[in-house]
């Protein structure tokens, strides 16, 4: 093989002898058994039985169908290709976005006697070639590489010559263009389409709507993939979303969590990296074991603090997103947002990295009027399509509605994700248990703080706190809208806070409109919304006289 010490990468069609194709063509064959397949879930990865959702996908790989997977972050995606790599006599290609990722799972998979390699930058020459050394012994053998391997010069020529199993990729909603900004080369991934046009596609994550799912099968170029949804539903986890009037609101709110959480780790999500290392300062004036990350630290210093956080020497790791992806850590008991995200599939799949052991674990969501106001300058200063800028404004007009409230948070989500399970109550959120025990309270606030007040222009309400209790009246219109939005909502398979939130139904019990003009006033009335429902919460509201 010939190697550019300058670039890292090989020269893969260069001297590599090409595995020799069969003599004739050979008919598919048939998939392993049902019992076939729980055996090797047994002998090869000393499991027992499969989590929710894994038997489907895995079976629908193994009849050499296009699939799309949407699992919960720790629902065991992994082995929904790699049980079925382990099934086959060939390469199987898994695309996975980071080197910390696949070399766990690499490490993971050697551990069981599975044959297993990547190859990422970081590595020698020699390591490199001993990877394909490994492959041209044939057999089964799981390689993972980075989504910038695919669109090296000769991977696609070599590609063709070996003999693929399957390609799985892992995060697939970066292959969507109404996915984050993550990684451009996601989004050249259709190539592995043209280089194998035969070879099932896996495509799996944990978060993604059904317009996302459309797009990923779109850009990949799969074949009526079959598409399975499962698992959004955590039990364990108990939500709670609050809205905070100052820093020092949201601070005592976090220590306060941490108190309540003396045992297992803890994150604190941070929206900047200089909010992440003021918080980590912050809390270890108080708490011991407490560390932080984000991108902009030398990559000593992430491995370090990543190690640390793994070991146990840090308890607290207060972090920006760039944490997590890829991480599995069971006992995970306390997740803090210090900001909103900018989505409801990046909240959740936030939260997905508390209670992976199944034990009863603390999501605290803590949010600022700014908060919003910081991610449409962002969005405003974009320079991205037009079609994608208007996801980002439903994006953000959805987790905005999530945080304000709806109905129960979990049934929220599970409808958001149009999950195959549905809940009317969970019974263990904030909006379904306002008095559990494992709700944080609010802290007392600060002796020299104004009381909170909204004042909004041309109100005649001015002073009322967003908080007070409404009258006789109004309690009876907000009951009336909010079984209209239950309805609204069940009818067109959505999440009630997607129709509007809590905090507008409150508004609109207190203003109670009579025109459209009158609406636009309404908190979150803005023209579209007005355009949709418009007309039926008035008429709704009449039907009150």
């Amino acid at each position: 093989m010939d190697f550019s010490a300058e670039t890292g990468y090989f020269a893969w069609d260069v001297n590599m002898p090409p595995i020799p194709p069969p003599a004739s063509p050979e008919p598919s064959p048939e998939p392993p058994s049902r019992d076939a397949v729980s055996d090797v879930l047994r002998a090869r990865f000393h499991l027992d039985s499969f989590r929710k959702g894994q038997r489907p996908v895995i079976e629908s790989v193994l009849a050499g169908r296009d699939t799309i997977a949407v699992m919960p972050t720790g629902g065991g995606k992994s082995l929904c290709y790699q049980l079925p790599a382990v099934l086959s006599d060939g390469l199987a290609v898994v695309i996975a976005p980071l080197i910390s990722l696949m070399q766990d799972q690499v490490r993971n998979l050697r551990a069981l006697g599975i044959r297993a390699g990547c190859l990422h930058s970081g590595q020698s020459r020699d390591e490199k070639l001993e990877i394909f050394s490994e492959m041209k012994k044939g057999g089964a053998y799981l390689l993972y590489l980075s989504p910038e391997r695919v669109q090296s010069p000769g991977f696609g020529p070599w590609l063709r010559e070996r003999n693929v199993s399957l390609v799985a990729i892992d995060e697939a909603h970066c292959v969507s263009q109404w996915g984050p900004e993550f990684r451009q080369d996601y989004h050249r991934l259709h190539a592995l389409r043209d280089f194998k046009p035969g070879v099932p596609i896996l495509a799996l994550t944990a978060t993604a709507t059904p317009d996302v799912l459309r797009d990923i099968a779109r850009q990949l170029k799969l074949a009526s993939p079959e598409r399975h949804v499962y698992g959004f539903y955590r039990p364990n986890l108990f939500y709670q979303v609050e809205a905070v009037a100052s820093e020092h609101e949201k601070s005592e709110y976090m220590k306060e969590a941490i108190r309540r959480s003396p045992g297992g780790r803890v994150l604190v999500y941070c929206g900047t990296r200089r909010q992440c290392e003021e918080t980590a300062r912050e809390l270890a004036g108080h708490f011991d074991g407490v560390g932080f990350y984000h991108a902009g630290m030398p990559a000593e210093d992430r491995n370090r603090a990543q190690r640390d956080y793994e070991a146990g020497r840090t308890r607290i790791l207060a972090a920006t997103n760039a944490f997590g992806m890829g991480m599995d850590y069971p006992d995970v008991r306390l997740v803090v947002h210090l900001q909103v995200p900018a989505s409801v599939e990046a909240y959740y799949q936030e939260v997905g990295r508390a209670g992976r052991d199944g034990r009863k674990s603390h999501c605290l969501l803590l949010y600022a009027k700014k908060d919003k106001n910081l991610h449409t300058f962002f969005i405003r200063e974009s320079k991205a399509e037009a079609n994608v800028i208007r996801q980002r404004w439903r994006s953000l007009d959805a987790i905005v509605g999530f945080v304000e409230g709806g109905e129960c948070r979990h049934a929220g989500i599970l409808t958001y994700f149009r999950d195959s399970e549905r809940i009317g109550r969970c019974g263990h959120c904030d909006v379904c248990a306002p008095s559990d025990e494992m709700r944080v309270p609010r802290p007392r606030p600060e002796p020299s703080a104004p009381p909170r007040v909204r004042v909004r222009k041309g109100s005649k309400r001015e002073g009322a706190r967003d908080d007070a209790p409404l009258g006789p009246e109004e309690e009876a219109r907000a009951i009336a809208l909010q079984d209209w939005r239950r309805k609204y909502a069940a009818e067109r398979d959505m999440a009630a806070f997607i129709v509007f939130s809590n905090k507008t139904l409150r508004d609109l019990a207190r203003r109670n409109p009579r025109t459209l003009g009158e609406l636009e006033s309404v908190h979150g009335f803005g023209p579209g919304r007005i355009s949709q429902l418009g007309g039926d919460v008035l008429a709704e509201l009449r039907k009150l006289d």
